[in-house]
């Protein structure tokens, strides 16, 4: 019996969300966002990751790093959120944890604020409207 082996996929490549001893990588996605949270879970699931959390602001997104540090290998960070914004959330969870990454998800033309959170310390960054293979390539990015 021929398995899936024997016929190599021409462009086939591991699921870059599984890690080399083949546990998966877990993120946490922190945005107020329902939609975008939604569409970035079904993005890296799809490739993968496992969500380990989700959280819709800031604050609860550093509470619920705290509690689940060190079983987070990556934060999805929104910059613009309601209690506690996004760049404040990073700098919070660096202040905790300084190898923490996190890659923050900004709307266009807010280049200032994607500036500050690089220099606070974040990963990489992502632009919405989302796409998926830009999405899969900068979170792939900052985990390596």
């Amino acid at each position: 019996m021929k398995t899936k082996q024997d016929f190599p996929a021409i462009n086939e490549r591991p699921p870059e969300g599984v890690k080399v001893d083949g546990s998966k990588f877990r993120v946490m996605i922190v945005d107020d966002s329902m939609f975008v949270a939604k569409q970035l879970t079904q993005i890296l699931t799809s490739d993968g990751y496992e969500i380990v959390a989700t959280a819709q602001d800031g604050k609860e997104g550093v509470d619920k790093y705290k509690e689940l540090c060190p079983n987070v290998d990556l934060v999805t960070m929104d910059i613009t959120m309601p209690r506690m914004d996004g760049i404040t959330a990073l700098e919070q969870i660096m202040a905790f944890d300084k190898n923490a990454r996190v890659v923050m998800v900004s709307a266009l033309g807010k280049e200032e604020l994607v500036k500050k959170s690089l220099l606070s310390g974040a990963k990489n960054y992502i632009v919405k409207p989302l796409d998926r293979k830009k999405v899969l390539e900068r979170i792939s990015a900052a985990l390596k």
